[in-house]
């Protein structure tokens, strides 16, 4: 008989050399009080009836009542297909080696599946031990009732590092997709929710619960979108464990072991959860979605053609009326003008277009008086190819070095003083931000899409949605796409770029044909019209929508720059546009302007890699940020009519001596100190509060400081162009009202915080919320639809606010 002992005890024991072997029939829900040595082994012998139709759970629990035993108990489970084993006590471990034992391990067994209507199975536990001495422990099998969970029914139960949870949930008829919720009252411990397919083993310990399916760390939710396309058995495990340590979630770091081998005692981690799974939305929501989205922003493309085809027909009838209540009937006969020649929307709003006027000057005899000079005094020859003319080689003034520093040092400035160099030398020069943002954008999105379709690709794989930041509570997925309602949502901004590019276009080439026709209008009235700076703002305004697109693709803090880059592009070019209004002989040249551009993203860079906690960090920014402002101060005050060179502090104390100490006088120009004065105060003060408060999310702190300069600098312009004696029209005032009134709604929804990179995945979670339109779009998808109609409407309000100057002088309009 001992000849048969090797092969017997290899098959059912752990160890070769225990002499007893006790076999016992066990029932479910009694508890076995059983004493194990390494000389006997206990093997407790279940059966149960399968069921196809009905899945019921079978939960081993053990708990280890001697203190300390030499060695652990072993624990096998042995299915008809699987096996489970796990030992007593439980060791799990934490960062840096940390070890934490478990006297109470709970275990719920894998559900084999069976073909026949009803079958017995039975299952086996071995228990052994390689102590010598007697270790005592308490055993018990028990059904699982509640093991299935029912649609839109709340499950709760208790789960510990050594007892986590598992339940089943079935696709019913006519559900592809469902959401699986599970919540908690407590933040900690930390905790891991993970959806995994049938079959065993079941990975539901700390340490392998990330091998397969999806998972996401939690500390009050956790939601997964489930789909029917990833289960062929038309059913899923969905497993809860408790984590050994709460770093993961964002806890305090624990202190390390003082010896390398020392157990430590883990507490109190108990933990009560909620899981409730729900039908998501099926395909019709979908369509809605997208059709809303389509239909918002091409509302706007037809609105813009009926505001168009108005203005086109009420320019008509005024031309009409000039027409016949001026002219002579000698001039009458003359053939008529297309009325595409005339005004319209995109043009000059509520005045005559520049083609307009003249045609009736041309008409006439007479001055309509806004003109004192004939259009033979003011006509200019456009035969030179342009090609062959260059800024440096051609200049209106006589003394370029001389004249300059006269002329822009006067104390009262007209834009005929500072629009004095030829508009086809100009044109090229502003047409280069229009290309060079086209060439950024290309090089920039296209390792942006690879990059991202890599991030979509390893969350897909490896089933960490960790990866990303979604609001996991109405993130919808499509295709590989985690959550592509925040992907659709930014389409308005792709649409609304482009149309805001064809309204340009229309003006372009209205301003164009004026001035191949010697329009006096277009020559010698109104603000400059150059358009390349327009053309980068819309182009800007597309990239920012594609690179957000990308940027929801899989949203972290590696790649929040993509969603932001290009805000500080549209911040920048906005305030060169209002500037160039009344400079545009003087303004900055798209190189440096990009230059510094991307100095600024390259700052944002490494704010979000360094700037967290870095006091460093933040003295270097304060004090580059400050020294900026005054660079940038001085520049304005003096139309760059000054020199960075080894004599600045001199000619400074020499300034300071004369206009403070020898004699007290104000500024001589005072409106732009006084806009310079605020500038520097709210650039110091948003400076210091960085300095002070240090905030985590640096990308938002730097694109605040952008916009707060926008809108100080564009409130001093329309304060300015009141108290010039210009007026607003109809229009842009429509324009500003609209836009400020999207704005205010736009920044209410984007505060809401979905989610945030600066925490941990789970913690972010917390301020996951469900979809609030059409069960398909969340807060942050309409930030998404506000903010892309705000930024049009602001870009209409750059172009049309100073259409009422269209036929005065520009030696009557003011420089601010």
């Amino acid at each position: 008989m001992l000849r048969f002992c090797p092969v017997l005890l290899v098959l059912m024991l752990p160890a070769c050399g225990a002499s007893v072997v006790i076999q016992r029939d066990a029932q479910f829900d009694v508890t076995y009080d059983d004493t194990v040595t390494s000389d006997n082994q206990t093997i407790y012998s279940y059966n149960h009836t399968v069921s196809r139709n009905k899945t019921e759970g079978v939960r081993v629990s053990v708990e280890l009542l001697s203190e300390s035993a030499q060695s652990p108990v072993l624990f096998v489970v042995r299915q008809k297909q699987a096996v489970l084993s796990f030992q007593v006590p439980l060791i799990l471990r934490g960062l840096y080696q940390r070890k934490y034992q478990y006297t109470q391990v709970g275990r719920t067994l894998c559900q084999p599946p069976t073909k026949a209507e009803a079958e017995t199975q039975f299952f086996y536990v071995d228990v052994s031990t390689l102590s010598s001495a007697g270790v005592h422990y308490q055993l018990r099998v028990s059904r699982v009732d509640s093991f299935t969970l029912q649609t839109d029914k709340k499950f709760s139960f208790n789960a510990t590092p050594s007892q986590p949870q598992f339940f089943k949930y079935m696709f019913p008829d006519g559900v592809d997709t469902v959401i699986v919720k599970v919540n908690s009252q407590k933040n900690f411990p930390c905790s891991v929710m993970s959806i995994q397919d049938i079959q065993c083993p079941v990975y539901d310990l700390d340490n392998n619960v990330a091998f397969i399916g999806m998972y996401q760390t939690m500390t009050t939710t956790a939601a997964i979108t489930v789909q029917r396309k990833d289960f062929p058995s038309n059913s899923f495990y969905v497993v809860v464990v408790v984590k050994t340590e709460d770093e993961a979630c964002g806890g305090p770091l624990r202190f390390y072991p003082l010896l390398p081998d020392q157990l430590l005692d883990p507490g109190n981690r108990s933990k009560t959860l909620d899981v409730i799974v729900s039908p998501a939305i099926n395909s019709e929501v979908y369509v809605m979605g997208m059709l809303f989205c389509l239909g918002i922003f091409l509302s706007f493309y037809l609105l813009t053609f009926l505001v168009a085809c108005v203005e086109n027909k009420r320019m008509n009838r005024k031309r009409e009326g000039l027409l016949n209540a001026d002219t002579s009937p000698a001039e009458t006969g003359k053939a008529s003008v297309s009325p595409y020649e005339y005004g319209s929307f995109a043009d000059n709003g509520s005045t005559l277009s520049s083609e307009a006027v003249t045609d009736s000057l041309a008409s006439t005899d007479g001055n309509y008086g806004y003109m004192d000079r004939s259009l033979e005094s003011v006509a200019r020859s456009r035969q030179e190819s342009l090609s062959s003319v260059e800024e440096d080689d051609y200049d209106t003034l006589v003394d370029i070095d001389s004249d300059k520093n006269i002329v822009r040092t006067k104390k009262f400035l007209c834009v005929s003083d500072l629009a004095r160099k030829d508009k086809r030398i100009l044109s090229k020069k502003y047409q280069i931000y229009f290309w060079n943002i086209a060439t950024i954008a290309v090089f920039y999105a296209l390792p942006v899409i690879q990059l991202v379709i890599t991030y979509q690709t390893v969350v897909n794989v490896t089933g960490n949605q960790d990866i990303c930041y979604y609001n996991f509570l109405c993130a919808h997925p499509l295709g590989a796409l985690s959550s592509f309602n925040n992907i659709l949502s930014n389409l308005g901004y792709v649409l609304l770029g482009l149309l805001f590019l064809l309204i340009v276009l229309q003006r372009d080439i209205l301003h164009n044909r004026a001035l191949e026709r010697n329009e006096s209008t277009a020559l010698e009235c109104g603000i400059p019209k150059h358009f390349g700076l327009y053309y980068a703002m819309g182009t800007a305004l597309m990239m920012e929508g594609l690179l957000s697109a990308c940027y929801h693709v899989c949203p972290n803090y590696t790649n929040f720059q993509f969603d932001t880059s290009f805000m500080y592009m549209i911040a920048g070019l906005c305030m060169l546009k209002l500037y160039q209004k009344r400079h545009p002989d003087i303004n900055a040249s798209a190189y440096s302007a990009y230059a510094c551009l991307a100095a600024v993203i390259f700052f944002s860079v490494l704010g979000v890699v360094f700037g967290k906690g870095n006091t460093v960090f933040w003295i270097v920014f304060s004090v580059i940020h400050i020294l900026a402002t005054l660079l940038l101060s001085t520049q304005l005050y003096y139309m760059g009519r000054w020199r960075l060179d080894s004599g600045i502090l001199r000619r400074m104390l020499n300034v300071i001596y004369t206009d403070c100490i020898r004699q007290c006088s104000g500024p001589m120009y005072i409106d732009r100190m006084v806009l310079l004065v605020m500038g520097n105060i709210v650039n110091w003060s948003l400076s210091a509060y960085g300095l002070i408060k240090r905030p985590n999310d640096f990308a938002s702190y730097l694109l605040a400081i952008a916009i707060c300069n926008l809108l100080l600098y564009f409130a001093f312009y329309i304060i300015m162009k009141l108290r010039s004696g210009e007026r607003i029209q109809c229009l842009a005032l429509v324009c500003i009202l609209f836009t400020a009134v999207v704005w205010g709604f736009a920044l209410f929804f984007f505060f809401q915080g979905l989610s945030t990179w600066q925490k941990t995945p789970a913690e972010s979670r917390e301020h996951n919320r469900e979809c609030i339109l059409l069960s398909f779009f969340d807060d942050h998808d309409i930030w998404h639809f506000l903010s892309s109609i705000a930024m049009f409407g602001s870009f209409l309000v750059l172009l049309t606010m100073d259409d009422d100057l269209d036929t005065v002088q520009r030696d009557k309009i003011y420089v601010f």
